[in-house]
């Protein structure tokens, strides 16, 4: 028998190797259902209610998902309308030591998750924004 330490380095590096996947997309749901049908009982067949069933909550689960990124993708789109608005416009920002900020915006960064508004030598971050006016 092989010592722990061996075991439990073998069994470490298998572990890291394979990734397990952590969502039910329909290609999960069609394979679990075609194992189903294929190990069922011949003398007493899956409910077709049943089946129907997981069917629908799978169908359900994808438009779910679907609109979920939909609303990610629309709430993105919303944050760069508004951060390339204030081009031109006074904005004002407190920084992380509470001093308060403000200036024209120059230009808008969509590099990072967040746009950042270009104001002289500041990048501010458009959640960090508290106002926005005319010059």
């Amino acid at each position: 028998m092989a010592p722990a330490a061996v075991v439990t380095g073998l069994y470490s590096s298998n572990a890291a190797s394979r990734t397990p996947k952590q969502s039910m997309d329909s290609e999960v749901f069609m394979h679990l259902l075609v194992t189903q049908l294929r190990n069922q009982d011949p003398s007493s067949p899956m409910d077709t209610n049943q089946m129907i069933s997981q069917t629908t909550q799978l169908a359900t689960m994808e438009k779910l998902t679907n609109m979920e990124k939909t609303s990610v993708e629309n709430f993105s789109l919303q944050m760069r309308a508004v951060a390339a608005a204030t081009l031109g416009q006074t904005i004002s920002w407190k920084d992380a030591d509470g001093t308060e900020h403000s200036g024209v915006a120059e230009s808008v960064s969509f590099a990072k998750g967040v746009p950042q508004v270009k104001v002289g030598e500041h990048e501010v971050a458009l959640d960090i924004i508290s106002g926005i006016g005319t010059k």
